[in-house]
């Protein structure tokens, strides 16, 4: 008891002393140097600048849906009193994530092969699970393997800064934390969904779909000789038939079978529609082609390009950067690197290379000797009689050398993009959703997969999207998933 005493009073000099506060989840002092203030102020900082730079889908109705269930499940919750937002990302990737400070995040991918409300909420309490435990500010370090961070690490600078948003995507936020803090996730997820009265089993299902599509990918990869892909989404850390996971959600408790929320109904009528695969959303919408002169190139995302009269050009949002592009007659059979330096009557270029390119050649570098008209990139590519001059210039001088190369790297990233224009680039996207119709006698996946266009591997994705795969058939009256 002396002894017990002690490590009382430890635990409580060392609350003291550090500033730290009880984990309302937990229920065990949180050992880390942030109060839920700035918690929540890293979150907002970080969400604004993932939704401008992440394409999200739009849909009223569908956003509406996520969001009601998401507070459903955050009001039964051990931070019922932060504010929640639910967000719905625009890919077909299945993955959800969450941020600090009441940040959740599912993709529409996701959203297509999930069969009800409850499997819904269960994604969304596992989320909300890791938001309630403060994983984000607990985990310091790589959790679950190489390349993959603590998002704090990614998050934050000494001043309190957020950092680059590009860098979340490989953090633990997105890729999933530990096995141990993965579990703790589901333990308060189905508490939570007990709590708000979906089934806590309906975690288990969703387990099932995700390791049917682990389980096709496998068998894809090995058939098309490729490696396979490692999967580290939502639920990733699971096997199938998880021992751990089914005693926590066993422990959450038992509903009576009245008062069960599934919604498989509910739930259809509210993603009938949903894009299934590519979105317009999700093309390179900022690749500009020339018809004219059959050309093609990607800018950076969120740029605007005008067509003026002698070039073309792209201008960053805050107008601290441009890509230009001019077109000239070729000379002979100048070499690329005697043309570029010609263009600029130079002898050499700096941190210079040849590119070869979608069966074009050319020649980019450095400009030796910067004035204040002069460009910082400049490249040249020819295509038949043609030679195309492009300029990447900085109007102010980036802060340090690392936003310098982040500058370069968007130059070179647009000037690697340029290439003769396809048919696919002008065309019209051919947008698929998937649809809802009940099966006949007669219905089978092989049969559906013929006239679904959804390319190789159709059958296999019907299957998936209707929890069939690998095998079985739906039976007559039974509402099944199809892409139209």
């Amino acid at each position: 008891m002396h002894t017990l005493k002690k490590r009382l009073l430890a635990t409580l000099l060392l609350v003291t002393a550090t500033g730290c506060s009880f984990n309302p989840a937990t229920n065990r002092p949180d050992l880390v140097l942030m109060s839920e203030e700035k918690e929540i102020k890293i979150g907002r900082e970080m969400h604004e600048k993932l939704v401008a730079s992440t394409p999200i889908y739009n849909d009223p109705i569908l956003t509406t849906y996520v969001e009601h269930v998401g507070q459903k499940v955050a009001k039964a919750s051990d931070r019922p009193d932060l504010t929640y937002h639910f967000t719905i990302i625009d890919s077909q990737d299945i993955n959800a994530f969450a941020l600090p400070g009441g940040y959740v995040y599912i993709n529409r991918g996701l959203l297509t092969y999930l069969h009800s409300e409850a499997e819904m909420a269960a994604v969304l309490a596992h989320e909300v699970g890791h938001i309630t435990a403060r994983h984000a500010v607990r985990q310091k370090t790589a959790a679950t393997g190489a390349g993959v961070a603590s998002v704090l690490s990614v998050l934050v600078t000494g001043s309190g800064v957020v950092g680059d948003v590009a860098n979340l995507w490989s953090t633990a936020a997105v890729k999933g934390y530990g096995r141990d803090m993965e579990l703790e996730a589901d333990r308060f997820g189905a508490q939570y969904m007990y709590n708000a009265g979906y089934d806590p089993q309906s975690m288990i299902n969703v387990i099932g779909l995700l390791k049917d599509q682990e389980t096709f990918a496998r068998r894809r990869a090995r058939v098309e000789g490729k490696q396979q892909q490692t999967y580290h989404g939502v639920f990733s850390s699971h096997p199938r038939n998880d021992v751990r996971l089914r005693e926590v959600v066993e422990a959450a408790g038992k509903l009576p079978e009245d008062k069960k929320v599934t919604k498989v109904e509910y739930y259809r009528e509210k993603t009938d529609g949903i894009v299934y695969g590519t979105n317009a959303h999700e093309s390179e919408k900022n690749r500009f082609n020339h018809k004219s002169l059959g050309f093609s190139l990607l800018f950076p995302e969120g740029w605007t390009v005008e067509n003026q009269r002698s070039a073309i050009v792209g201008t960053a949002p805050d107008k601290s950067a441009t890509l230009t592009i001019k077109v000239d007659k070729r000379d002979g059979n100048q070499p690329a690197d005697m043309a570029l330096r010609g263009v600029y009557d130079v002898r050499s270029l700096e941190q210079d290379e040849a590119l070869n390119q979608y069966r074009l050649e050319g020649h980019t570098g450095k400009l030796p000797v910067k004035s204040s008209d002069s460009p910082d990139r400049v490249a040249i590519l020819f295509y038949g009689s043609r030679q195309y001059i492009l300029e990447g210039k900085v109007s102010e001088n980036p802060k340090n050398t690392e936003a310098a190369a982040e500058l370069d790297n968007l130059f070179m990233t647009s000037i690697r993009s340029f290439r003769p224009l396809r048919q696919t680039d002008i065309a019209k996207p051919d947008i698929k959703r998937v649809r809802y119709v009940q099966a006949n006698d007669k219905t089978t996946f092989s049969s559906l997969a013929r006239h679904m266009e959804i390319g190789e591997y159709a059958e296999e994705q019907l299957r998936l999207l209707n929890g069939y795969y690998p095998r079985g058939e739906p039976q007559p009256g039974e509402w099944i998933k199809i892409v139209q």
